[in-house]
């Protein structure tokens, strides 16, 4: 048996099924995979031919009969039966040729805003992979703050932030439930675009989303800060002449560019604050503010909406890894943290 009494081969498992990568967690062995939310197609013959950073690879650079997807959009499943062909590789990576069991508790985190219908695509991408008795939701927001430290199980206002590829979700927790919450379909993919559009209008250059999440990881930020590289050189197409172009854009072009995009999480969580009753905003004055998701990696943000709020914020540790630690941590916890997921599909 494990530290926390459940056994070395135990057959639970933690998803972030996320917009643009796929966590799972395994009770005594941790995070067992850790790839983007990608498959590819071959259409002639309808199958997976590859998942996650090998179909990645191929995005832009595959043959004509294959095509790359990202099933998942603003943080729910757009297309079930990629979903669920995509989910089955990455189970089959962590588990070989060993299926899933009809005890196996599944703890899945969900944006808190998902509807019954975008719900239901989750369960029905699960069923293929055998866990169709098991099912728990939980809120990304709580599996972030629980995967940050976050005390969410006391009598203790705490506030997160979880900017991930789709949505951005905000919340105010309490005795394991959210106090309030606001889930907006604004978060890295739209930065990201943001990007794209700016230098479409400005340069007439193309580019795709690799170079657009490199030039915001390289030099992208929402504040001045130190020790950004001031400039880089990007290649793209032309769309006048539709020929191979090269140009070098500043680190301050991009900061003004997502500007308006990041201002949409910032006003986000305004909203919130102003809703919170009196007690746990001086709870959450005293805590602060904690980002979670890749977008928190975004130079300079916290200290944005440390400015705008009048709040400290900080950056979780590890906070592409949030959300599945807190599903890890519920399976892990049970007795303590089990009434954290609410959401729940169950078959008798």
């Amino acid at each position: 048996m494990g530290l926390f009494g459940f056994s070395s081969e135990s057959q639970d498992m933690g998803i972030d099924l996320g917009t643009a990568n796929t966590l799972i967690y395994m009770p005594g062995k941790g995070i067992v995979l850790d790839e983007p939310s990608v498959i590819a197609i071959d259409e002639e013959r309808q199958e997976a031919i590859a998942v996650g950073k090998e179909a990645q690879r191929m995005l832009g650079r595959a043959p004509k009969n294959v095509k790359t997807f990202r099933p998942l959009k603003d943080g729910v499943i757009t297309d079930v039966r990629l979903t669920e062909m995509m989910l089955r590789e990455f189970i089959r990576k962590v588990r070989g040729n060993n299926n899933l069991t009809k005890s196996s508790r599944i703890v899945i985190g969900v944006p808190s805003g998902i509807t019954a219908v975008e719900r239901r695509a989750v369960e029905e991408a699960m069923e293929t992979s055998g866990a169709i008795d098991n099912i728990e939701f939980i809120d990304e927001p709580v599996a972030a703050a629980i995967g940050a430290g976050l005390p969410v199980d006391e009598p203790v206002g705490s506030m997160i932030v979880d900017i991930g590829g789709g949505t951005t979700e905000v919340a105010v927790l309490s005795l394991h439930g959210i106090v309030l919450s606001d889930s907006i379909r604004i978060a890295g993919d739209e930065i990201s675009e943001a990007i794209k559009f700016y230098l479409k209008r400005k340069y007439n250059l193309i580019i795709g989303d690799c170079t657009a999440e490199r030039i915001k990881i390289e030099i992208g930020s929402a504040y001045p800060v130190e020790n950004l590289i001031p400039s880089m050189e990007i290649r793209g197409l032309n769309v006048v002449s539709g020929l191979p172009k090269t140009i070098t854009i500043t680190a301050e072009e991009i900061r003004e560019c997502i500007t308006d995009t990041v201002g949409l999480i910032v006003e986000s969580i305004k909203r919130i604050l102003e809703q919170t009753p009196p007690e746990i905003a001086g709870d959450i004055i005293d805590r602060g503010i904690t980002l979670a998701g890749g977008g928190a990696l975004l130079r300079g943000l916290d200290i944005l909406i440390s400015e705008k709020t009048g709040i400290i914020t900080h950056v979780a540790p590890e906070p592409l890894k949030c959300v599945v630690y807190g599903t890890g941590k519920v399976l892990e916890e049970y007795e303590r943290l089990g009434r954290a997921s609410r959401k729940r599909f169950s078959r008798q």
